[in-house]
């Protein structure tokens, strides 16, 4: 037997203030768990408004990169698209929800600023499907940062769930087992110990 099982009072009181900590950490898990679905909760609702619009993005820069190459020339218009610099303006900074590190981006807006090719030799079209594209790239930034949250938290949520269900199933049932045990041994040894102090009184008296 587990020493921490001896029907004593310091083992009861051990126990007893074990119990507590088990149950109050499983009230927190549970009001943690909560809060992290409704945050889920709410992020999945953005994520999927901003996929629907990402799509319909999608649907007219494919147009208007079409539209442009019939105007231009497919060939012409990847020879543009050399002169585009790579981007350099996202800056990921993060913030704390119980635990999980929340991925926040920030970039430079670039829908609507001077081309990075000459107006010479190009059409109205390249500037549609450019600019459609520089809508699509922030909004897969977007996406991108969504989904890394979604996933960051439901992993949260996850393993929050396992420590809660440890408490709820195995920890707190297997200190309530031992409480109990204790508890009654501790009855039983303060019964036996009253009977023999009345045998030991009416030994007295006979005698």
């Amino acid at each position: 037997m587990d020493q921490d099982e001896f029907p004593t009072k310091a083992n009861l009181i051990r126990t007893q203030h074990t119990l507590t900590l088990a149950r109050q950490g499983y009230v927190l898990l549970d009001q943690k768990r909560n809060v992290l679905i409704r945050e889920i909760t709410a992020l999945q609702r953005q994520l999927k408004a901003l996929q629907i619009h990402a799509n319909n993005v999608l649907k007219s820069a494919r147009a208007a990169l079409i539209h442009a190459n019939i105007k231009m020339g497919s060939d012409h218009v990847k020879n543009l698209s050399h002169h585009i610099p790579p981007e350099n303006t996202i800056h990921i900074h993060t913030r704390n929800i119980m635990g999980s590190e929340i991925p926040i981006v920030q970039y430079e807006q670039s829908i609507g600023l001077e081309p990075h090719y000459s107006l010479a030799g190009t059409s109205l079209a390249l500037d549609q499907a450019c600019n459609c594209f520089n809508e699509l790239k922030m909004l897969m930034i977007d996406l991108a940062a969504l989904q890394n949250a979604v996933f960051r938290l439901t992993d949260n949520i996850n393993k929050t769930q396992k420590r809660a269900n440890a408490l709820q199933h195995i920890l707190i049932p297997r200190y309530e087992k031992r409480l109990k045990f204790i508890q009654d041994a501790l009855e039983e040894r303060e019964r036996d110990g009253f009977i023999r102090l009345k045998l030991s009184k009416k030994t007295d008296k006979k005698i």
